[in-house]
């Protein structure tokens, strides 16, 4: 299994499953949720909406709808919005699901971003060591093609030293202005 860091926008990418850091209720407000749902568009949110609430560390599985994808795999590595912060234990398990449901449905490729970071509290560095432990130690079945995805410079940095990873030719530095 290939395994590497991107920077861009998760919404931009193509892959079998894009992978949203979605809260439990997996409302998709802002940060990676917003951009998959600006581009998705809003019957993604209303079918996540629907499919949850979700434990913490669980995963959902709604179509991709308008995004270069079969699926979009909301991983809820945070409490609800306002409700708490993730965890090391959150954002671990929420990285396993992830990948276990991605085999289970046949995903050949995932892009994953850094779970539990950002918008819901936890240390980029300390998060995308977690997430990539997580990768390393994965046995894929029908998984060949990983990638966590940074949106600024200073997260491709943090995530790319926290995994000692990195594709500089992936890099970009197109972003959109709310993500």
């Amino acid at each position: 299994m290939q395994f590497d860091v991107i920077q861009g926008d998760i919404a931009d990418q193509s892959a079998d499953a894009l992978v949203n850091a979605a809260g439990t209720s997996l409302e998709m407000g802002s940060g990676v949720a917003g951009a998959l749902r600006r581009r998705g568009g809003e019957a993604l949110n209303d079918d996540a909406v629907e499919t949850g609430p979700i434990d913490l560390g669980a995963v959902a599985v709604t179509d991709a709808y308008d995004l270069d994808a079969e699926y979009v795999i909301h991983a809820a590595a945070m409490p609800h919005y306002g409700d708490g912060q993730a965890t090391e234990s959150s954002i671990r398990d929420a990285t396993r699901n992830t990948l276990e449901t991605a085999d289970e449905l046949g995903c050949e490729s995932i892009v994953v971003p850094a779970l539990g970071c950002g918008v819901a509290g936890f240390d980029t560095d300390e998060g995308a060591a977690i997430i990539g432990e997580v990768i390393e130690s994965y046995e894929p079945e029908t998984l060949e093609d990983v990638r966590l995805i940074a949106y600024s410079d200073e997260e491709y940095g943090a995530i790319h030293t926290a995994t000692d990873r990195g594709t500089d030719s992936e890099q970009t530095n197109e972003h959109e202005a709310d993500q």
